[in-house]
């Protein structure tokens, strides 16, 4: 359900708005052809952003459990490495 938003959503505004591009006669669908084009274009870096957000909040965790370790036992854990 969440590719079907993530994908799919700026998919089809996008090719909603390459038929308005195609099929449109007029500048007015012409220019909501391209603005249509551009709301997909932002609703795409929306997720994309969102993604590196979320996986940058990991990062975090990951870093703040390895000083925990560290504060305990005296050693870093090395990148790539299980903790104890």
């Amino acid at each position: 359900m969440v590719k079907v938003v993530r994908y799919g959503a700026p998919a089809v505004i996008g090719i909603a708005g390459i038929v308005f591009l195609i099929v449109g006669t007029s500048t007015i669908a012409t220019t909501f052809g391209i603005v249509l084009i551009g709301i997909a274009v932002l609703v795409a870096l929306v997720n994309v952003f969102a993604r590196l957000s979320i996986s940058s909040e990991d990062d975090r965790d990951r870093e703040e459990r390895a000083r925990q370790t560290y504060s305990r036992t005296g050693r870093w854990t090395p990148r790539g490495r299980p903790g104890p």
